[in-house]
């Protein structure tokens, strides 16, 4: 069975996106078939695959609207096995343009269960979030099997999660009963700090075991490499951040087995 898995958190400058493409090119680079959902209006995740976020038909807001079929808007993104559904800013007038639709929470939910034959090819699909607790994040929430959270070791980062926590809590009840946290990802970790430290500490005591192991540092290589077009282990392989994200990759397929 392949997993929608849902990349989120609503404080935005935590690593979401970078999380996102490095992973998806880890996991691909291994051999598995991966999609990007890129569901953040900023286009990111598409322009960071090497994709053009302003390409005004072929993208999710289209699909969503119902003037595209998801087949049509497959991209190929610069790394084998791993495709993208891209965004654009028009996805930010969607939630006044659905407004009045009383099933907008499952719009991208019934759009996967009309096309599950094209989606079941992929072993893993991985939607890059908006940073806030709008209604496409509760879409994307509505849809994901499981949900993979940034968290920046810094101050606040804890007492954000607590609110998602609650927002994932509500989510379960009303709307998607097997929705999960498949893991908390330390982001922007730098081991000289004692925050940072405090935060590891913190949220492996609270979230114990869901707390990935692998931690990604403060790398330059990594802001960088989206200016090229390219995920951070393309541009730099041997950096400390794409060594990283080729650890966490390993992480998450051993999590297979448990999840």
């Amino acid at each position: 069975m392949n997993k929608i898995i849902s990349v989120i958190n609503q404080k935005g400058g935590v690593g979401k996106t970078t999380t996102v493409i490095n992973l998806a090119t880890a996991l691909a680079e291994q051999g598995k078939k991966i999609l990007v959902i890129d569901l953040d209006p900023q286009g990111n995740a598409t322009t960071g695959l090497g994709v053009s976020n302003s390409e005004k038909d072929k993208n999710i807001y289209k699909i969503i609207i119902g003037q595209e079929n998801p087949e049509s808007c497959i991209k190929n993104s610069c790394v084998k096995n791993l495709d993208l559904i891209g965004s654009n800013v028009n996805l930010s007038g969607l939630e006044v343009e659905i407004a009045d639709d009383p099933n907008k929470a499952f719009l991208l939910k019934l759009i996967f269960d009309k096309n599950k034959i094209l989606f079941s090819k992929y072993e893993n699909i991985f939607i890059d979030c908006p940073p806030s607790l709008s209604l496409l994040t509760v879409m994307s929430l509505v849809v994901a099997d499981e949900l993979l959270v940034p968290l920046q070791t810094e101050f606040f980062a804890l007492e954000g999660i607590s609110q998602l926590v609650k927002t994932i809590e509500r989510i379960k009840i009303n709307l998607n009963p097997s929705l999960n946290i498949r893991g908390i990802l330390l982001t922007m970790f730098d081991k000289r700090n004692k925050l940072s430290n405090q935060v590891d500490e913190e949220a492996r005591k609270y979230f114990k075991d869901k707390v990935y192991k692998t931690v990604i540092p403060r790398n330059v290589r990594l802001s960088e490499a989206p200016s090229h077009g390219v995920p951070c282990i393309v541009y730099d392989r041997a950096c400390l951040g794409s060594k990283s994200y080729v650890e966490l990759a390993k992480e998450f397929v051993e999590q297979e087995g448990r999840v």
